[in-house]
């Protein structure tokens, strides 16, 4: 019986740990989905500028939980950045042989 009990603590804690990850990233998707373009562009700017500083700083005079603060303030930004939607363009290598196939055929 007590083996029923730990095995049920066991699953319930697991499954409540999937659904709060889960429901950060929707919370940002809702936060960034109500912003304006021009509201999106000076958080990009506001996040790029922050990177930067971050950068620039003598980390190693931080204690330990100050570098762990600023790694997850920058993972913080890039999963944000993602949601804006500021990525990029991506090829994939597919691509890049199809592309380079034709440019020798034509040429």
């Amino acid at each position: 019986m007590k083996r029923l009990y730990v095995t049920a603590l066991i699953m319930l804690l697991s499954l409540s740990t999937v659904t709060a990850m889960a429901e950060d990233k929707k919370g940002m998707e809702a936060r960034v989905a109500g912003m304006t373009e021009e509201q999106k562009e000076a958080r990009f700017i506001e996040m790029k500028q922050r990177v930067e500083e971050i950068r620039d700083m003598d980390k190693s005079s931080l204690s330990k939980t100050e570098r762990k603060a600023l790694k997850d303030e920058l993972k913080d930004m890039k999963r944000e950045a993602k949601a804006i939607g500021r990525g990029g363009i991506y090829i994939s290598f597919a691509a890049i042989i199809i592309i380079v196939l034709l440019l020798i055929i034509i040429l």
